[in-house]
């Protein structure tokens, strides 16, 4: 912790289109529970540098980083810890220090990724480590570093298909996932009929916007996507993306009879690790975990932003 316990100060989520956030209920929910004087706000960002500048006030005691500054942020930081660096992307920024603040950041969003995909599915079905699977990601953005890290070193799933419209950004993310204790055989999934030749997944994770495919990459995409969904075979599918809540990729696993869980439940799981980065070890034992996750539920249905 790096401000005192009786100082106002500010969190932060920041990116582009963050104001259908739900976050700031549960964050400020806890900073209540924990008797900070602290009050958490969705921030849009126009550039990185704006990002910065609020990164280096002193009055924030920590970001949430979100698209499309995941990976930008991380040279622009003091410090990048082992996660940040070894997964390549950056979602969580706190400090060391009084005098002299270091801006540091970190990864918390696997643990949103592992969380949720532990949820639903059989558990004597699940991969293990005597019984490994196949995990399926669409996108290769910054979220989907998170999901790499959490499915090929925290769930046994050691091949990992990537579906996504731009080869460069697929090949980045092969290049960053070498960083990796675990290494993952990725593969670059570009047709139908490539699709056909392979196994099922498991797990099945989706890191992008909502938005209707529209180009004939995105096409083809969507009906890889649906390709895979329509076997038989069922383990679990996560939506990272939860505006709308209910999104596109939810509903055609839901209809194809796969265990599905929301893009919400990703902020959940984080939290206790969040603030004990921002708070401190000692503050967070007091953290109210069931009231924050009641809030944050309670704001997801409330919210006119993701419920359409």
């Amino acid at each position: 912790m790096t401000a005192p316990q009786s100082q106002e100060m500010t969190l932060h989520l920041v990116g582009l289109g963050v104001t259908h956030s739900i976050a700031y209920s549960m964050h400020n929910h806890i900073a209540k529970s924990l008797g900070l004087p602290w009050t958490f706000y969705s921030t849009e960002c126009s550039s990185i540098e704006e990002l910065l500048q609020l990164a280096r006030a002193p009055t924030t005691a920590g970001l949430v980083v979100t698209m499309p500054y995941k990976n930008s942020v991380m040279k622009h930081l003091d410090e990048l810890d082992e996660l940040a660096s070894m997964i390549g992307a950056c979602n969580n920024v706190y400090y060391k220090g009084l005098d002299k603040r270091k801006v540091c950041g970190t990864n918390t969003d696997w643990r949103g990724v592992k969380g949720c995909l532990l949820e639903k599915g059989n558990e004597n079905e699940r991969p293990s480590a005597t019984s490994p699977a196949t995990a399926l990601i669409v996108g290769a953005g910054g979220a989907s570093r998170a999901a790499v890290y959490a499915l090929s070193t925290h769930l046994h799933c050691p091949t990992i298909y990537v579906l996504n419209r731009d080869d460069q950004e697929v090949a980045d993310l092969i290049r960053d996932s070498q960083k990796l204790a675990s290494i993952p055989t990725i593969v670059h999934v570009k047709t139908v009929e490539q699709a056909k030749e392979l196994s099922s997944p498991y797990y099945v994770v989706g890191t992008i916007p909502d938005f209707e495919p529209k180009t004939e990459t995105e096409v083809r995409v969507a009906a890889i996507l649906e390709t895979f969904l329509s076997r038989p075979e069922k383990g679990v599918l996560l939506d990272m993306c939860f505006k709308p809540r209910r999104t596109r990729m939810i509903k055609l696993g839901e209809n194809l009879g796969w265990p599905c869980v929301e893009g919400t439940h990703i902020i959940g799981y984080q939290i206790e690790e969040q603030w004990r980065l921002w708070a401190g070890e000692e503050c967070v034992r007091n953290l109210d975990r069931q009231g924050a996750w009641e809030a944050l539920m309670k704001a997801a249905e409330e919210s006119k932003a993701i419920n359409f």
